[in-house]
Order: structure tokens, then C-alpha cells, then sequence
């Protein structure tokens, strides 16, 4: 594998520090409507999941233990962002879905993370041209 030359070095760099600015604004704007980031992740998973995911899936989906999930989920249910319904299909799975006060929340967040993304993309975009060229 050849040596990398010291300009991408810095460009690596450079894309790590913008991804971890957009990072860090999403933990501050979670934090300030009283979520974690796990949270936030997990609302915007279960809104954009086709049809309504399990707790595996959802574990799946975050790259968490299933046993995490189901404290997250606990967690999510009981702050009354989200609601578990038995599977029809299969009573022995929950189904999860937003409440009207989770898909505010996440509405939020999302309209301000779109801003951000935005106000970010022109570097982000440059970057990843410069890395992948």
C-alpha cells in the first residue's frame, strides 16, 4: 500500500473535523430539546423505517446490543416520544412508532439539521471530491 502524501493527510483531516462540527451541532440541538443523541437517532430511525420496526430492528439499525434497544425504547416510551404496538402478525413482536410529540421533536430537529446540512454541504462536497479523486 503506497504512503499517503501529507496533503491527504490533511484532507482526511479536514473531512473529520467538518463531519464532527456537524456532530457536535446535532448533540447541542438534541440536548437542547432534552434528548440524547442516541435518542434523536432513534426517533429519526423509527420515522424512517419502512412500515414500523422492532426493537432488533431498530438495534440493527443504530448498531446497538438488542438489550440496549430495549432500554432506549423504554427510555423513548416513557418520555411519551414513542409507542410500542403488538404486531399483528406476530404478538410477540412491538412494533414502534412515533407520537405526535416524537414526530414534533424529530420534525425540529431535522428542519434544523437540513439548515446545517446546507450551511456545511459546499465543504463537505469539496472534500469528498478531493478524497475520492
Amino acid at each position: 500500500m503506497p504512503d499517503l502524501s501529507p496533503a491527504n493527510y490533511r484532507l482526511l483531516s479536514d473531512f473529520r473535523h467538518v463531519l464532527r462540527q456537524f456532530l457536535a451541532f446535532s448533540e447541542e440541538r438534541a440536548a437542547q430539546l432534552g434528548l440524547t443523541p442516541q435518542q434523536h437517532q432513534a426517533l429519526l430511525a423509527i420515522k424512517g423505517f419502512v412500515g414500523a420496526p422492532s426493537i432488533g430492528d431498530l438495534a440493527a439499525r443504530l448498531v446497538i446490543r438488542h438489550n440496549s434497544a430495549v432500554g432506549l425504547v423504554d427510555r423513548l416510551q416513557g418520555a411519551g416520544l414513542i409507542e410500542r404496538r403488538s404486531d399483528v402478525q406476530d404478538r410477540r413482536r412491538s412494533a414502534l412508532m412515533l407520537t405526535r410529540r416524537g414526530h414534533t421533536l424529530l420534525r425540529q430537529l431535522t428542519n434544523a439539521h437540513r439548515r446545517e446540512l446546507r450551511r456545511l454541504s459546499p465543504s463537505l462536497i469539496g472534500l469528498l471530491q478531493a478524497l475520492s479523486g
